[in-house]
């Protein structure tokens, strides 16, 4: 179940065939609704892109931080902020992970952070949604839409009320300044434009 449901209603008061539509909310569900922190130890911010033409490597950022604010009545007054520190990224390789870090890709001593701020929230049925913001990668900020899936609620063994999110999003790194390349003899080219980013959020709720 969603954070909300919509249904069509019909009452004396109304026309014949008119028809309004309100909202039918979930008391549980509504009860979700308030401001949240992402809990980095039990959540992952990680990406996908095509190495060589032919397989993928993944790659994640450890260290990050972020809160959301939920309205389980209406989803579009829902807002998130996310900060990933760019020196924590890791792709098992550590050669890799230095020339991402260096001026060819990320440039982390003068770019330590990436962020995102939402700017609208859209609900698209069932537990689906699409939250829209700025990404801002190297001082170049750029919109962002990124299709989530509410994944659920409960209550940690510590009394922590805790939500559940996870989701993805595909950019072209180029668009961020992110250009590094090298040709392949074979044709192509080492790193595609093309990157997969991926969301498991959980968030405990405050106050």
């Amino acid at each position: 179940m969603g954070l909300f449901t919509r249904r069509s209603q019909t009452t004396d008061h109304q026309n014949a065939g008119a028809a309004a539509t309100t909202l039918d909310v979930d008391p549980a569900l509504a009860a979700l609704t308030g401001d949240y922190v992402i809990d980095a130890a039990h959540s992952s911010i990680g990406f996908t892109v095509r190495h060589a033409m032919v397989t993928n490597v993944r790659g994640s950022f450890a260290e990050h931080e972020g809160t959301l604010h939920l309205d389980g009545a209406d989803p579009a007054r829902s807002t998130a902020a996310i900060d990933v520190k760019i020196p924590s990224v890791s792709t098992g390789i550590a050669d890799r992970d230095a020339h991402l870090l260096g001026s060819d890709f990320f440039d982390a001593e003068l770019f330590p952070l990436m962020t995102f701020r939402s700017t609208e929230a859209r609900a698209l049925g069932g537990d689906a949604y699409r939250i829209t913001g700025e990404l801002t990668i190297k001082d170049v900020t750029r919109p962002l839409a990124i299709d989530l899936e509410f994944t659920g609620s409960a209550k940690d063994v510590y009394g922590n009320e805790r939500v559940g999110f996870e989701g993805s999003a595909q950019i072209l790194r180029s668009d961020w300044g992110l250009t590094w390349n090298a040709a392949l003899e074979a044709g192509g080219v080492m790193v595609s434009d093309k990157v997969k980013l991926t969301f498991d959020i959980s968030a405990i709720k405050q106050g």
